[in-house]
């Protein structure tokens, strides 16, 4: 059988392929596509595939692409390799191909064009009004999530923004470029400028935190505490961790608050590695949890229970 060439597997439709190999997206917004990442581990759909384009984003590592991109990854593979694993599809698996558009025709990179704030006019995430926290659904969703509306209000906002030429209505997270982190009970995104959130405390310490929603947890766990809180890091991504690092070295001790995924895990690892005094890792309070949010939303179920137990004693 005569192999794919490279811009032939660039064609095939992304959405078509991750299906035969057994991932189905969660959540369906006209084009966009999200999916449990395939590349790691998490519980919270964070991997998109913008099928009007044919490429993929994983907000958890900053990493994006056409198929190939995604296919030398999820094989750990050469591309010479998954292009003779392409050619071999089994028939019953047959695959359809996505037409070319412009911009696969440009040779981009894959990070220019794989995230969403590259998108066409029409695709982009545009922010229309911010606003405080009201809407019933949000503050329906903060509970669910254990996090006190007082504490919420602080730092979050809610967001209307158009997508498709749709309003959609969120919590948004600002962060320090103007952009925001946007998250409902059915969406998870971000508008342009993506970038981190620095919360200045005016500590001598840091605390560093992978997602909006593990810090507003450290704030709901510490909200009775008189002395002001560490100075806080959200990177939003992943991928801005490395380039945070030069922030994160001005302070005596930096407090690592990362996801218990694979990503997270080695990211943490790597910061003690190279620097041991400095850096401290923190996720053991939450060992047996996904991230602090996942802990903090168990816990206040565990209290609840414990709270009926000895009632009915």
């Amino acid at each position: 059988m005569k192999n794919l060439m490279c811009a032939e597997a660039k064609q095939i439709d992304l959405v078509d392929y991750l299906a035969s190999l057994g991932h189905l997206p969660q959540i369906v917004r006209n084009q966009d596509y999200w999916y449990l990442s395939p590349l790691r581990e998490e519980k919270t759909p964070s991997f998109k595939v913008g099928r009007q384009m044919n490429v993929w984003y994983d907000h958890g590592i900053g990493k994006g692409g056409n198929l190939v991109d995604f296919g030398t990854l999820y094989f750990k593979c050469s591309v010479a390799e998954l292009l003779r694993r392409l050619s071999s599809q089994p028939s019953g698996h047959a695959l359809s191909f996505h037409p070319p558009s412009l911009t696969n025709n440009l040779h981009l990179a894959p990070a220019s064009f794989a995230d969403e704030k590259k998108d066409t006019t029409g695709s982009k995430i545009v922010i229309v009004d911010a606003r405080p926290l009201t809407d019933k659904s949000l503050l329906a969703y903060l509970q669910k999530r254990c996090i006190p509306v007082e504490v919420a209000s602080r730092f979050c906002k809610e967001v209307d923004f158009l997508l498709y030429g749709k309003k959609h209505t969120v919590i948004g997270f600002q962060n320090s470029a103007g952009g925001y982190e946007l998250r409902n009970e059915n969406f998870k995104g971000s508008s342009a400028p993506k970038d981190i959130t620095f919360i200045d405390n005016h500590t001598e310490q840091i605390a560093v935190f992978e997602g909006f929603f593990s810090f507003l947890s450290f704030c709901t766990i510490n909200k009775n505490q008189q002395a002001p809180l560490t100075n806080c890091l959200v990177l939003n991504s992943l991928s801005f961790f490395e380039k945070s690092r030069s922030l994160m070295e001005q302070y005596k001790q930096v407090h690592l608050i990362l996801d218990r995924d694979t990503a997270g895990v080695r990211y943490t690892r790597h910061a003690l590695q190279s620097g041991r005094n400095k850096y401290i890792d923190r996720s053991d309070f939450y060992h047996n949890r996904k991230d602090l949010n996942d802990w903090l939303i168990h816990h206040h179920h565990s209290s609840k229970e414990s709270q009926r137990i000895r009632r009915r004693l």
